[in-house]
């Protein structure tokens, strides 16, 4: 034994000093135990498994125990498994098939060969559908099962709601889908940069049609698997085989492919031109049979779509705002007032304001080897391309330099024009080389290298012009036109580099399975990013914009020394070492330990420190200083994660399994959070907002804006920008063009910087930062199960299983300039809650990426999975699921992502909140029939409450922090009857209080602070179907089939518009903004108003009237030739 350790240890040293990588699995895996009549072990017995389709075989040889193991095997089958040995009868078991990433069990017992009586066949067997070994939660989907499953986007994330813990995109279990991890073949396919949770190449990177298997984790106790927090997705591709096979196929779906009505209501634009085909080809086969096989796939789209189905109203013709008319409150009036301004002072074409085309257009290519190099080695190599274009429209509401609205600039409130409009371009390059090598009858290694390019460019059909907002002229923040090039799209560019290379080496004595191996992964995000790059304004009404008057907000994002293509780059190197342990302490007990280091090293070469923001000091509650240097990354770190994980069959005939274990999971984190720090760092690019509350020097003397020559005001003992340098219209060149050059060598006329260097830096309107000691997400989970397979003549079994999270490395993001909320005073009365003096600020606002230890969550789950005959199969499940964090990190910039989520004390003082992105309860059903006509119907029913998660909040900033997201109060009736709760009038009382009485929430939460996204949409329930007939054409000795499909989403919606219509918070209500701070009466006491919409009758929830919310169908032909 000693001997060994010490060859296990040799081998794993040689294998650090290889390169290698992204720890997700490829392969299956075949183990098990032979024994005599007696039970006792057979050693030496050989074990041929043969994959039927292609004819590899796989050939070891039992060990002293009697155990024998098979690694890296082909997932799926058939397979056709030989146990032989000499005196022995040979003993053959047919139809077995292989999940990704599980190991099945196949067990034989030999008898005496004495009489020689030949072999004996056992057939089918082994074709259980249930895998008996795993651990944790997973769920594999097969390719038969995706064939057949009901879809009308054919996307990866209808296949992945068969999951119990999806069901919602790429979030699992509650999670962030940007922080989930799906790979292919083991490369990586994730939104790394992270803007948005959809997957790479328009959020559908690969074709359905190519993906053999899909294995979604969420609680995998294999040291192999990491890169997520909530649950990981990984994906196989087809292989040729022995026979010549392919397909031919075309879906199409159409505008009038679908319903035109929600909850009994004309859903506007349902008729528009909207559609898309899909046409495609899969074909493989042998090029040197039973050696090298190939296999490709080719997929086009076309979707003629619009962005923008809101519409202005026509006060001529007695139009009047409607949500559920897609009918804005901008009229037709003011659009054509501000089109033809700009036309005519300007020279620049807004677009329309009526028609918002966005073709979408898809290409997907796949092409894969297979070799088997000889009995020992098989290798195989995967190219993949996809190129997306797709049209969006502009921006809902971020901006910077002042509080931004409340409503999208295409919404009930505000329209905007087609030129406004952006376009996404998305590529996608992969390649994937998997050697599995067998090196002896207990040795085995797999190698695996990936590469991905996945680039997304932004583009317009605008002309050079600034981005417009315009509001209402209310003097609130409420957004009613915008128009101009996009503002987060002039030079806007994410490219993206992903290596991964990994070596596994498995060893097996006796009853231990070890696994030892390393990876090294190298990820770079170069992005472009000039958030107002062709300058931004925001005017207080469309009078004060044709008119001329002052502006109230002025923003330009340009490179210093005259560079058009300033760019931030994030690179950083993670290398893994695993090591872990299968040991079969008996057979009825499985026990899985390993450990799992990851260390992650940033390469600080693409940075430079500011020394001005560096000379800043930041004080820490305890009066300590701090600085931000933006030149440095976080230090190198190791992550630690050890797993254990069991199988106990509790029967004789396994029959009753508990399972469990429980480990550390390191994750991922969007990059744009990391290059949020170069970006806003002032070295790459100045980033100037400008608006009446831009201090120049404040009241302290202190300089805030150096260099500054222009006109100002004082306040309060403070120096201030003055805005009217920016009146009389926008800033123009000689020829009358408002371009960005005529708007920098304005800024650069008020003394604005031109060039920088790092000893002087500059300090720029808002630090993004990351804590030196920040670490990537990291979680502990912990589940137990227990399987239970009822004894019927059929595959029947059910599963209970429960998992718990708690957060070991967390994210979330702080202010640093924001002085401690304890100090401050606190209003009398019920809501006492801080109030922001107006210095409450020490300096430069400072959004530093920070980690904590804060947040949980749990999930429970039944699973019910059934196969009474050979074409049928059922499954159903219902999963609750619990998840409380500080931040969801929402949206993508720093600011954004620290300030969406409604606080009483302000962003720094968040409380532990249900997560934004949790779907409390889901139930999911399905079922699959395939009868003797040719006929294959499938079945997906689908149930969830929540998904849309709301928070009460106050509509106005009542604690003075600056941003719009304060929670509710909600009082109890004593309180308002000992007027400890205040209102400006009887009205306003009894409004308010009778909505709350009728609100399930607020009714349960009297006397609290609301809490932050706890109000959820009500149950929604759906039905998809999908019919399949084969019809069978004789081509030689072929029969080849011609299938015909239609999939329908949401059918029962086709009879009854108010099925599987979900709900959202009524528009009414303001995104729950449902009582407005008006002031502090004389007692100290805050004093409330309620909106109008606020009554005892308000509905808190009203049907989502939209397309997405009808029945939708497609149909398809395909020709299935072999």
């Amino acid at each position: 034994m000693k001997q060994t350790i010490k060859c296990l240890i040799a081998v794993f040293t040689a294998m650090l000093m290889s390169v290698a990588a992204f720890a997700q699995v490829t392969t299956s895996a075949l183990g098990g135990r032979v024994v005599d009549a007696n039970g006792e072990p057979v050693i030496g017995a050989a074990v041929i498994a043969t994959h039927t389709p292609s004819g590899t075989v796989y050939g070891v040889t039992t060990n002293e125990a009697g155990r024998y193991t098979v690694n890296g095997m082909r997932s799926g089958g058939p397979y056709t498994v030989e146990f032989s040995c000499l005196g022995y009868q040979t003993v053959t078991y047919t139809d077995l098939t292989l999940q990704l990433a599980e190991t099945s069990s196949l067990n034989a017992t030999l008898n005496e060969d004495a009489e020689m009586l030949g072999e004996a066949m056992v057939i089918g067997v082994a074709a259980s559908k249930f895998s008996a070994e795993k651990t944790g939660a997973a769920t594999n989907i097969s390719s038969s099962q995706i064939t057949s499953l009901p879809t009308v986007n054919r996307s990866i994330t209808d296949v992945t709601r068969l999951s119990p813990y999806g069901g919602n995109g790429m979030s699992f279990a509650g999670s962030d889908g940007r922080t989930a991890n799906f790979t292919v073949d083991g490369a990586n396919f994730n939104n790394n940069f992270g803007l948005s949770e959809n997957l790479p190449g328009g959020g559908n990177p690969i074709s359905i049609d190519a993906i053999e298997e899909m294995q979604v984790v969420i609680s995998p106790y294999d040291v192999r698997q990491t890169n997520f927090i909530g649950g990981g997705v990984n994906a196989i591709t087809k292989s040729g085989t022995n026979t010549f096979r392919g397909t031919a196929y075309i879906y199409h779906r159409n505008e009038n492919m679908r319903g035109n009505q929600a909850a009994g209501v004309e859903v506007a634009g349902a008729r528009e031109r909207d559609r898309n085909t899909t046409y495609g080809f899969t074909f493989g086969g042998p090029i040197i049979k039973n050696k090298l096989f190939f296999f490709v796939n080719a997929e086009y789209s076309k979707s003629p779509s619009v962005a923008v189905r809101w519409k202005a109203i026509d006060e001529s013709k007695g139009q009047k705002a409607d949500a559920s008319k897609y009918l804005s409150y901008a009229t037709v009036e003011d659009m054509e007032r501000v089109k033809n301004h700009v036309m005519d002072k300007y020279g620049y074409d807004t677009g329309s304001y009526t028609d918002f085309p966005a073709d979408q257009s898809n290409v997907k290519l796949l092409a894969r080897l297979d070799w088997n190099i000889n009995d020992k080695n098989r290798l195989a190599l995967r190219y993949n391309y996809t190129n997306n274009l797709g049209w969006n429209a502009p921006n809902a509401s971020s901006m910077d330099g002042g509080t931004r609205s409340a409503y999208g600039r295409t919404s009930l409130y505000s329209m905007a024009f087609a030129n406004s409009m952006y376009s996404m371009n998305n590529l996608v390059h992969t390649v994937s080389l998997d050697l599995n090598s067998r090196i002896n009858d207990n040795l085995s290694n797999q190698f695996l290298a990936t590469f991905s390019k996945l680039d997304d460019v932004r583009g317009t059909n605008s002309a050079e012009f600034p981005f417009i907002d315009i509001h209402d002229g209310t003097n609130t923040t409420t957004q009613y036109m915008a128009l101009g090039y996009e503002l987060f799209t002039w030079n806007n560019a994410v490219h993206n580099t992903h290596v991964s290379i990994k070596d596994d080496l498995v060893y097996y004595a006796g009853n231990h399975k070890v696994t030892m191996g390393v990876n090294y992964e190298y990820q770079m995000a170069d992005n472009a990013y000039m958030r107002n790059g062709t300058g931004y304004y925001r005017y207080k009404s469309v009078d004060d914009f044709l008119t001329g008057a002052t502006p109230e907000v002025v923003c330009l994002t340009y490179g210093y020394d005259g560079d058009k293509n300033p760019a931030a780059r994030v690179q950083f190197h993670k290398v893994g070492l695993y090591a872990q342990d299968e040991w079969n302490v008996s057979e009825a007990f499985k026990f899985t330990y390993g450990l799992r280091l990851d260390g992650l090293f940033f390469d600080n070469g693409d940075l430079m420190t500011n020394n001005a923001i560096k000379a800043i000091d930041y004080y820490m509650k305890d009066g300590s200083v701090r600085n931000i240097d933006t030149g440095k990354w976080p230090v190198s770190n190791v992550t630690v994660s050890p797993r254990i994980g069991f199988n106990w069959h509790l029967t004789e005939d396994k029959s009753l399994t508990l399972r469990g274990g429980t480990g550390f999971f390191s994750g991922r984190l969007p990059l744009v959070f990391f290059t949020n720090m170069p970006t806003n760092s002032g070295m790459v690019q100045y980033q100037a907002q400008i608006s009446a509350n831009t201090v120049v020097v404040d009241k302290n003397g202190k300089v805030k804006l150096p260099g500054y020559t222009g006109a100002t005001y004082e306040k309060d003992g403070a120096t201030y920008v003055d805005m009217s340098q920016f009146a009389d219209g926008l800033v123009t060149d000689a020829n009358g063009k408002a371009t960005t050059q005529a708007l920098l060598d304005k800024l650069h006329s008020l003394g604005y910087p031109e060039t920088i260097t790092s000893e002087d830096g500059a300090v720029p309107s808002s630090i993004s930062a990351v804590d030196p000691k920040f670490k990537m997400p990291q979680v502990w989970k912990t589940s137990l199960a227990i399987d239970y397979k009822f004894p019927t003549a059929f595959p029947f079994s059910i599963t209970a299983e429960g998992i718990y999270n708690k957060t070991i490395n967390g994210v979330t993001i702080s202010d640093w300039s924001m002085m401690p909320v304890e100090g401050f005073t606190r209003l009398n009365g019920a809501d006492n809650r801080p109030v922001y003096p107006a210095d409450f600020r020490t300096g430069t606002k400072a959004f530093v990426l920070e980690n904590t230890h804060k947040g949980y969550g749990y999930s429970a789950n039944v699973t019910v999975n059934m196969s009474p005959a050979d074409f049928i199969s059922l499954m159903a499940a219902y999963t609750h699921t619990v998840s409380k964090e500080l931040t969801g990190m929402p949206g993508s910039a720093a600011e954004s992502a620290f300030t969406y989520v409604p606080t009483t004390d302000g962003p720094n003082n968040i409380k532990l909140h249900n997560s934004q992105y949790v779907t409390p309860d889901r139930v999911v059903a399905s079922a699959t029939i395939n009868d003797k006509a040719n006929n294959h119907f499938s079945f997906i029913y689908e149930a969830w409450r929540g998904g849309y998660n709301y928070s009460y909040m106050m509509a106005n900033d009542m604690n003075g922090d600056g941003y719009n997201y304060d929670a509710l109060y909600i009082p109890t009736d004593e309180q308002v009857n000992n007027n400890e709760f205040r209102f400006a009038s009887a009205d306003d009382r009894d409004r308010f209080m009778a909505y709350v009485h009728n609100d399930k929430y607020l009714s349960k939460h009297q006397g609290e602070y609301a809490e932050a996204y706890s109000v959820y949409s009500p149950w929604v329930h759906r039905l998809d179907f999908s019919y399949k007939h084969d019809f069978k054409v004789n081509i030689g000795k072929s029969v080849n089939t011609l299938q015909l499909s239609v999939d329908v989403k949401n059918i029962l919606n086709m009879f009854n518009s108010n099925w599987g219509v979900s709900k959202y918070m009524n528009s009414k209500l303001n995104e729950g903004r449902i009582l407005k701070f008006e002031s502090v009466d004389q007692e100290g006491y805050p004093v409330f108003s309620t909106p109008d919409a606020v009554h005892g009758n308000t509905q808190t929830f009203a049907p989502n009237i939209s397309i997405g919310q009808c029945w939708y169908a497609s149909v398809g032909i395909k020709y299935l030739f072999n």
